[in-house]
């Protein structure tokens, strides 16, 4: 796995505004630095800010430029930095999301320059650390491409982007460029994992993956190979593994604060490639997709990066389970039972239900350290696509308060989630005649069902669950989401591990 690119960011910079209570966009491009090749200014609907651009709102309107939230505008010039009109919206649109998916949409227009300037933030009535994350994050993650595996690649790499400010913001902005660092790396590296082809990484080389970062990120980092596992009786992993030719692998994170306040722990699906096993999927579009059926233990590893540089008070332990899940002579198949560490058994009716199999030993090894709270993510099922669509996680809980954190996290990070029910009548749909409970309900609700699978192993810790199997990636570059892995999950799941508060059960 190469992941160096992605653990040094662009370098974000404040520059002194001339005059901080200019009209929008108001600044004389030369005085920005001689070292820029595209500058971006906000414009708004009525067209103010449009003479830094040297055109007036006529003009902008006959190009087609609107001045809403993703609206852009080249203006060439013969000689100095190519000038880019950036919309800003009305005034009363003018949110946090809005100045990241703006900062996103000049990257995106700049997409040939690796060296950037932007004036938007005085066009938007917010604190400048707010401002300075918002603008990192969206410039930053909208510039990402996975080339790994194109070393002939012509994509313009993003060097530096200046940010115009007033002087005396300048600190707080620098403080929340420093957020957005920690937070677009850790979405940026599950983007990397999750892109990876399945034959360039296994569950080994995940782990390997994981040990490196952790020695980056002072993280300490257990590897689970296969006869730790049969001794830790994880039967839901190995069972999934048992048509392998790889070995599975459980990857134990652990963040250690100082004198931390509260403990949590993360579980991720990390199926590196799902054929469905003897449930074998058909042979589709969605096939191409399943090398990002890990995209939940990636999601945990990433945002387990950037606990530190947050000042995350909580000790995390993450689990990350690892396998992939392919049909041969020794695959599990319809009928077989499968012990769960402590004991459970599980009737097999899907092998292609296979993510809360392995996830199932994870809740168990997690609820058993007694934490104050469990949140798991997984790509668990195509019933939370086709109920939400590529754009809305499907969320579920056994603690409200839980739940609320974690919607309020993805509220601020702008990756949406939505509240199912954990409609606990449609329990019995999991019941088996032959084993404590079946992997597979009936043909509707299959995202509730999973959920109510997941329950049944996390005792009475309050717990929260991520279903993003719709969220998982992107077909097109929109906003600050490129197409491919778009990471969902990693800065959503650090904003809510550095503001968690427990609850009470």
């Amino acid at each position: 796995m190469t992941l160096g690119p992605r653990l040094i960011p662009p370098t974000f910079n404040t520059l002194p505004s001339q005059d901080p209570h200019r009209v929008v966009g108001f600044l004389v491009p030369e005085k920005l630095t001689v070292n820029v090749d595209a500058v971006g200014f906000g414009v708004d609907p009525d067209g103010d800010g449009a003479r830094a651009v040297g055109l007036d709102a006529e003009a902008l309107e006959r190009l087609g430029f609107r001045g809403a939230i993703g609206d852009v505008l080249l203006v060439a010039r013969d000689s100095g930095p190519v000038q880019i009109a950036v919309g800003v919206g009305p005034v009363d649109e003018r949110s946090p999301g809005a100045l990241r998916d703006a900062a996103a949409a000049f990257a995106r227009a700049a997409a040939r320059f690796s060296r950037l300037a932007l004036d938007l933030g005085v066009a938007f009535a917010l604190p400048p650390r707010v401002i300075g994350q918002m603008i990192a994050e969206g410039a930053t993650l909208a510039r990402y491409r996975y080339t790994v595996l194109q070393p002939s690649s012509t994509d313009v790499p993003l060097v530096s982007v200046d940010i115009v400010t007033a002087p005396k913001d300048a600190e707080e902005t620098l403080a929340g460029i420093a957020v957005a660092a920690a937070t677009s790396r850790a979405a940026m590296i599950t983007r990397d994992l999750s892109n990876a082809p399945p034959g360039h990484l296994t569950a080994t080389n995940l782990a390997d993956a994981a040990v490196r970062l952790g020695e980056l990120f002072d993280l300490e980092v257990e590897v689970f190979d296969l006869d730790a596992l049969i001794e830790l009786g994880c039967g839901g992993l190995l069972g999934v593994n048992a048509g392998s030719a790889e070995e599975p692998r459980m990857i134990r994170i652990t963040y250690s604060p100082q004198h931390p306040e509260h403990h949590v722990a993360l579980v991720g699906k990390g199926i590196t490639y799902d054929a469905g096993g003897i449930s074998l999927k058909p042979s589709d579009a969605m096939h191409l997709l399943m090398k990002m059926d890990m995209a939940g233990a990636a999601a945990v590893l990433g945002a387990m990066t950037g606990l530190g540089a947050l000042g995350c008070r909580s000790a995390v332990t993450g689990y990350l389970m690892c396998t992939d899940n392919v049909p041969s002579g020794t695959a599990i198949g319809l009928g077989d039972v499968l012990t769960i560490r402590g004991g459970t058994t599980v009737e097999i009716k899907n092998t292609d239900a296979e993510g809360r199999l392995v996830m199932a030993d994870a809740l168990v090894l997690a609820a058993e350290q007694r934490p104050d709270a469990i949140l798991d993510i997984a790509t668990l099922t195509g019933s939370a696509l086709q109920t939400l669509g590529p754009r809305v996680a499907a969320v579920f809980g056994n603690n409200q308060a839980i739940v609320d954190q974690l919607i309020a996290a993805a509220e601020r990070v702008d990756e949406p989630i939505w509240q199912l029910p954990l409609e606990h009548r449609y329990r019995r749909q999991l019941d088996s005649t032959y084993a404590d409970i079946a992997n597979m309900g009936g043909p509707f609700n299959v995202a509730i069902t999973a959920a109510l699978f997941l329950n049944e192993f996390v005792g009475d810790i309050p717990w929260g669950h991520l279903d993003i199997a719709g969220t998982m990636q992107s077909e097109r570059d929109e906003s600050w989401r490129s197409t491919g892995a778009t990471g969902f999950g990693a800065r959503l799941l650090l904003d809510a591990l550095v503001a968690f508060e427990p609850v009470r059960t």
